[in-house]
């Protein structure tokens, strides 16, 4: 690559432009995100449809979550040698295919194939998203809003998918859910190429031994919270996949001490800020999916909502995760990540403390509508200054590793969450005098007891922060 190619794919969007490659980008995210949750209103449909057995049905959504969780380090490392836009094209046109391919199945083994295949996608696209926000806008304030609208994406876009999930199945058929990818996919895929810019790439090599001990590691333990979730703690084969992935990721560690470009370099960690951000963005998930999972199927099943109210029944959050985005960037240099953390952390942990006093007879307003509200407050502030805290000071050459980092921590927080959660919603309904639905409510409600513990880790881990940083005021 010449001296002057090199400069045009470092040189920053022009400003009329800019809005459009955030565009590309956040459009790119918002479908990855979307498929985590988009699908799970549609379970019945496609249960029946499909034959699915009723714990072969899971991997519907696990298949996805497992190959997204495992491969994300792998795909931050990746867009980082061989060109994050390519990288980031290359996994959204894969996402797209295998979104088309889901649509189309004819069966069981079909679909969980396709929603594989899209994590793989996921895992390739993702890291880059993050990555190319943190490389394309460079100017402190400007980079502060794209990455509080990333957040509000990332957060927002797991209610967002129940919602639409809820619209395409009620309206049109479960298939639609995945169909409604590939106009977007193919967009991303005709634009990005002319209007996003591609970072420098710098020479190196891939860690292999790295990106084996890694992705085997983080994929081991994500299977293992998938398989407690349904199989128990003690089921061996869950044990045994839990031993084994702390021992690649111990290995993992201690390779990427010793070689000369490491898959995750460990100097990411060396700022508190953004190893707290990084805690933070593996505890919020753990204490957020219990809600989108639990409170999906009390709509359903204790308050007989039907799959388009129970979508809907989400906005008010969705709503106000953007409409706090929108406040960030304004508050952020002012303040600071500290004060917004822990404002944030504290509505989080209220709004899951809330949901624990769930009884048979709770309508949604208040008991549904005011924790949503309180969690939509709360995520918006507490995660979007997660993200400027982690990338605004990233070294250039680390910015694909870094936002896998803090995807896999995402990920893997979200699905370690609900794998304990659901264990402790099994123990006690099993132990519990109670029948039918008061059982379930039970069952529940201690999920989510136990998911406000994890909201409160939050809040310890925000009261950390330096109450104003480098990456915080342009």
């Amino acid at each position: 690559m010449s001296q002057q190619t090199i400069h045009r794919a470092v040189e920053p969007a022009p400003a009329r432009r800019s809005g459009l490659v955030l565009a590309i980008i956040l459009t790119c995210q918002l479908m990855l995100i979307l498929d985590a949750t988009v699908m799970n209103v549609a379970l019945p449909r496609i249960q029946a449809d499909l034959g699915f057995s009723p714990t072969g049905l899971s991997w519907v959504m696990t298949a996805y979550s497992l190959v997204f969780g495992g491969l994300l380090l792998l795909g931050g490392r990746a867009g980082d040698l061989f060109g994050r836009r390519r990288v980031f094209v290359a996994g959204t046109a894969l996402f797209t295919l295998a979104s088309l391919a889901g649509g189309l199945a004819d069966s069981a083994a079909l679909l969980i194939a396709a929603r594989a295949l899209q994590g793989v996608g996921a895992a390739m696209a993702g890291p880059s998203t993050l990555a190319l926000v943190a490389t394309t806008f460079t100017e402190a304030k400007a980079r502060i809003r794209a990455l509080a609208l990333f957040s509000a994406m990332s957060s927002g876009g797991f209610a967002i998918g129940l919602i639409v999930g809820g619209l395409l199945t009620e309206w049109i058929s479960w298939r639609a859910a995945l169909f409604i990818n590939v106009p977007f996919g193919l967009a991303i895929i005709l634009l990005a190429p002319r209007f996003v810019p591609e970072p420098e790439r710098r020479p190196a090599h891939l860690d292999l031994p790295g990106a084996i001990t890694g992705t085997f590691g983080v994929g081991s333990l994500v299977f293992a919270f998938t398989h407690a979730a349904s199989d128990g703690w003690g089921n061996p084969v869950t044990l045994g996949s839990l031993a084994g992935g702390l021992a690649l990721l111990a290995a993992f560690v201690a390779i990427e001490a010793r070689t000369a470009m490491p898959l995750v370099p460990l100097r990411l960690f060396a700022d508190r800020d953004r190893s707290a951000a990084y805690v933070n963005f593996f505890l919020g998930p753990m204490a957020m999916m219990s809600m989108f999972f639990f409170l999906t199927q009390f709509m359903q099943d204790i308050r007989h909502f039907a799959a388009l109210a129970t979508g809907f029944a989400f906005l008010p959050m969705a709503a106000l995760i953007f409409t706090t985005s929108r406040l960030v960037p304004r508050l952020l240099p002012r303040y600071g990540p500290k004060p917004l953390a822990v404002t944030g952390t504290l509505l989080m942990l209220g709004g899951v403390g809330w949901l624990a006093l769930l009884t048979t007879d709770s309508a949604y307003f208040p008991a549904l509508f005011g924790p949503l509200l309180l969690m939509g407050l709360g995520g918006g502030l507490a995660f979007a200054p997660l993200n400027v805290i982690v990338m605004a000071t990233v070294p250039t050459e680390d910015a694909g590793a870094a936002g896998g980092v803090l995807q896999t921590m995402q990920q893997v927080g979200s699905t370690l969450g609900l794998g304990v959660l659901i264990t402790v919603f099994g123990s006690v309904t099993r132990s519990s005098t109670a029948t039918g639905a008061a059982l379930t409510v039970d069952g529940m409600t201690a999920a989510f007891a136990t998911a406000a513990v994890f909201a409160a880790g939050t809040v310890l881990v925000a009261l950390t922060f330096r109450r104003a940083t480098a990456s915080a005021r342009p």
